[in-house]
């Protein structure tokens, strides 16, 4: 077949550009880990032996950073002054941990992706899973270093307020199970800001669960308590509010779990599940966000699911049509899209 040279070369540019992203993700680990982007964040303009001495790093070293990170848009460079500095959005996204938008946790996580290729491609192979406790251990810190920053801005400012009357009751005083609670990130917000409450998280991964348990005594919380238990037996009954947070598409059986869920709810509980932002058809979710989660489901998501019995695999860009037929197939007969952001869809299911 004829090349269509116009069409190849804008391949080729896509690639290229692809490269220079794939080659970057580690230096955007050594940014963080390293307070670059945070100092320049802070501090800017600076040229490289200004950052090199801040930071008690190689200035020689610096220097390419800074200029790979300028090449990617991610730090400003003023010629004229040989000085780097970084805009309040290129600070949003990387200088600034607290920010709704900072992304440098999904690079944690990628990295997991390159180190676990291995175990991927003897799952393509044999069409087995992968446990998410068999990944490597950076995808733990990854994940909670990606979803807190939006947990942090969203969960009570936005999300729980969309809910109908849950506000009020973790005011008063509720009982709340946060089922896949990884890390505890979601769990620990909630238990700071509802103080009269009882938090509990539940998640199969006994590391996760350990990691959970020392960040909530550090916190010095004491109305929260971890297990380790699966969504589908997790102990307990007559609680007023359940919730998922970006695990649910992971789970092996999730019409099972909201089945649980329902049974261990009060009549007018609230179950709220947190997924990513995903519409209802491919044709809709082929743009950058979903290309992103796509891929993060094809090595984490859907051989997590797959590991597990049952093995529905919804994957992380299974839309809210197909989250309500989990729910309602779990027994729930109500179910409404309470709010979003750009990554996540918040769902809200009642008996």
């Amino acid at each position: 077949m004829e090349l269509n040279e116009a069409k190849l070369n804008e391949l080729l540019g896509k690639v290229v550009t692809e490269m220079g992203a794939a080659a970057n993700g580690p230096l955007i680990l050594l940014g963080d880990k390293l307070g670059l982007f945070k100092s320049l964040a802070a501090s800017g303009p600076m040229n490289s032996t200004e950052l090199a001495d801040e930071t008690n790093t190689a200035e020689r070293y610096v220097r390419e950073w800074l200029s790979a990170q300028a090449a990617s848009g991610y730090v400003s460079y003023d010629a004229k002054t040989n000085s780097f500095s970084m805009t309040p959005e290129q600070a949003a996204v990387f200088g600034d941990e607290k920010s709704p938008v900072f992304m440098t946790g999904a690079f944690y996580a990628i990295t997991s992706v390159y180190n676990d290729a291995p175990k991927m491609e003897k799952a393509f192979k044999s069409g087995e899973g992968v446990a998410w406790g068999d990944h490597s251990t950076c995808l733990f810190c990854g994940t909670e270093k990606f979803f807190s920053p939006s947990y942090e801005n969203n969960l009570v400012n936005h999300w729980i307020p969309s809910l109908d009357g849950v506000e009020a009751k973790l005011k008063n005083g509720a009982k709340v199970a946060d089922i896949g609670c990884g890390h505890a990130a979601s769990t620990i917000i909630m238990a700071k800001a509802y103080p009269n409450s009882t938090f509990i998280g539940y998640d199969y991964h006994l590391k996760s669960i350990e990691h959970a348990r020392k960040s909530a005594a550090a916190a010095g919380l004491d109305n929260i308590s971890f297990e380790v238990a699966l969504a589908k037996d997790f102990p307990g009954s007559d609680y007023d509010f359940i919730a998922f947070f970006d695990c649910l598409h992971d789970m092996g059986d999730p019409i099972g779990a909201c089945a649980h869920v329902k049974k261990a709810l009060k009549p007018n509980g609230t179950c709220m599940i947190v997924e990513p932002f995903a519409n209802d058809t491919l044709e809709e979710n082929l743009n950058p966000v979903g290309r992103a989660f796509y891929a993060f489901s094809t090595t984490l998501c859907t051989p997590c699911s797959l590991n597990q019995e049952v093995g529905l695999a919804l994957g992380a860009q299974a839309g809210e049509k197909r989250l309500r037929e989990v729910a309602t197939a779990g027994g729930f007969s109500r179910f409404r899209r309470a709010t979003e952001t750009p990554f996540n869809l918040i769902l809200e299911a009642r008996a």
